[in-house]
C-alpha cells in the first residue's frame, strides 16, 4: 500500500482492491465510525453505510456491479415527491382533487379555502412535473455515466467520509487483470487514526479473509441442510 496526501493507495488484482477495501472499512469502525459496540461519530453514520455498500466486493466485477453503484451515487439526488413516495401521476391526481375542491368552495363562497386548495393544486402539479424530470434527468445520466464516462475516468465514490476512485491498470504485466484503487478519508484526525490502524493490521495480521458472499439458497434446497448464520456486523472481515 502506498499513503500520500491523496489517500491510502494499492495496485493489484481483484482480491487486492476487495482486501483494500475491507481493510479501510475495518480501520474507520475501529476507529469509531458506525460502531454498534460503542459510541461511534453520529456525524458519519450515514456516509459510512453509503461507503460500506460502494466499495468493491469479492463478487462483483468493475463494469458492472462498481459502475452501476457509481452511476446511482452520482445521479440526481430525490426531490420532495419523490422521497414522500409519490409518483408523478399520484400528484396529478391530487393535484385535479384539490381544484375540484377548490371549484367546489367558491360555489359555497368560501373564497378562503378555495384559494388554499387552489394553491395545493399548483404545488401538486409543480412536484410532479419536478419528479418526472429528475427521474428522465437520471436515466439519462446512468446511460451516458456507464457508456461513456467510465470509458474516460476511474469509477468513483465521493461524500463527506471517503472520498474513492477505482481504475483498471494499463500495466498488467502479463498478471492478468490489474487495477488502481485509492481511498481518502476527508477528515483530518480520523484519517490519521485509519493510518495508524491499518498500519497495525500489516504489523499484526498474517492473512486477511476476504468476505465472499455466502450462497445460502443452494442449502435450504437440499433437505435436511440449514444456511449457514449470518455474520454480525463486526465479522465482516476477519483476520488470523
Amino acid at each position: 500500500m502506498e499513503e500520500s496526501i491523496s489517500g491510502f493507495k494499492v495496485r493489484g488484482d481483484w482480491g487486492d482492491i476487495v482486501e483494500h477495501g475491507e481493510r479501510i472499512t475495518r480501520a474507520l469502525r475501529d476507529a469509531g465510525v458506525h460502531d454498534p459496540d460503542r459510541d461511534a461519530d453520529a456525524r458519519y453514520t450515514d456516509a459510512f453505510d453509503e461507503w460500506d455498500e460502494w466499495r468493491p466486493k469479492a463478487h462483483e466485477t468493475l463494469d458492472s456491479d462498481v459502475s452501476e453503484k457509481t452511476a446511482d451515487q452520482a445521479s440526481v439526488e430525490e426531490g420532495k415527491g419523490e422521497k414522500a413516495g409519490k409518483e408523478p401521476d399520484e400528484d396529478i391526481k391530487t393535484a385535479g382533487e384539490k381544484l375540484s375542491e377548490s371549484y367546489e368552495q367558491l360555489e359555497e363562497d368560501d373564497a378562503e379555502g378555495a384559494m388554499d386548495n387552489w394553491k395545493e393544486s399548483i404545488d401538486y402539479v409543480a412536484r410532479a412535473a419536478d419528479s418526472a424530470s429528475r427521474k428522465a434527468l437520471r436515466r439519462v445520466e446512468d446511460t451516458v455515466y456507464q457508456n461513456v464516462m467510465t470509458q474516460l475516468a476511474p469509477y468513483y465514490f465521493d461524500n463527506e467520509l471517503v472520498s474513492a476512485n477505482v481504475q483498471q491498470s494499463t500495466r498488467n504485466g502479463g498478471n492478468g487483470e490489474q487495477f488502481v484503487f485509492e481511498v481518502n478519508v476527508n477528515d483530518d484526525e480520523l484519517k490519521e487514526a485509519v493510518s495508524d490502524r491499518l498500519a497495525e493490521y500489516e504489523d499484526e495480521v498474517d492473512r486477511w479473509h476476504v468476505e465472499v458472499e455466502k450462497d445460502t439458497d443452494a442449502a435450504e434446497a437440499i433437505e435436511g441442510a440449514e444456511p449457514p448464520p449470518e455474520p454480525d456486523d463486526n465479522s465482516r472481515s476477519t483476520t488470523n
